[in-house]
């Protein structure tokens, strides 16, 4: 399979961003990722850059979707622990990305910007329970070996342990696709550049 040029993002500031690995359009993916090649339009970063190793983005890609889509947590919650840990961990992509998703799911501006780094979190969030997760959120990113205790008491008391397994793992796999989207540069699509732009997020 031939490889084609390194995709480059131009921003809005006139940053350019160029992939570290080409990423690999419809008509030259392998026949086993075209599955998940959208119909219409351009596949995502993460998809494009997985296809040139299809049977791993097999198996990741529906683990991805499992644990960051919908289930019985709602998406409000899911996005407080990607948008926090992405902007822990400095992913601009998933900063970028997550940012937008976060308001579509009724995050406001003022929350995302705390989230990011650029407000006071305790300010924006009075809920004890997300205060809560929050401090868990940033021992899980940040920390290195177990979690302090009196973090785990506090999630302890503002969650049951089905949520606390399951949005450990979905900071967990953010920060797995942190690390990824980070080391190769993927380029955030120019939509979500606009509406970054839009909202005064950019």
């Amino acid at each position: 399979m031939s490889s084609p040029a390194a995709a480059t993002q131009v921003g809005l500031e006139g940053q350019v961003a160029a992939s570290v690995v080409a990423l690999v359009e419809a008509d030259q993916a392998p026949i086993l990722a075209r599955s998940f090649y959208p119909a219409e339009g351009s596949p995502s970063p993460i998809t494009a850059s997985l296809a040139h190793v299809p049977e791993v983005l097999e198996a990741t890609l529906p683990f991805v979707g499992r644990i960051l889509g919908p289930t019985a947590i709602d998406a409000r919650t899911k996005e407080i622990v990607i948008v926090r840990t992405s902007a822990l961990m400095e992913c601009r992509y998933c900063v970028e990305t997550h940012s937008v998703v976060a308001l579509d799911c009724g995050l406001s501006r003022e929350e995302v910007r705390a989230l990011r780094g650029e407000g006071d979190i305790e300010a924006v969030f009075t809920d004890p329970g997300e205060l809560a997760l929050l401090a868990w959120v940033d021992a899980v990113a940040l920390g290195r070996g177990a979690v302090p205790e009196e973090i785990t008491a506090r999630a302890k008391g503002a969650m049951g342990d089905p949520e606390l397994v399951e949005l450990t793992l979905v900071a967990a796999t953010t920060l797995m696709l942190n690390r990824y989207c980070s080391s190769l540069g993927l380029p955030t699509g120019a939509a979500t550049l606009s509406r970054l732009h839009e909202e005064g997020l950019a």
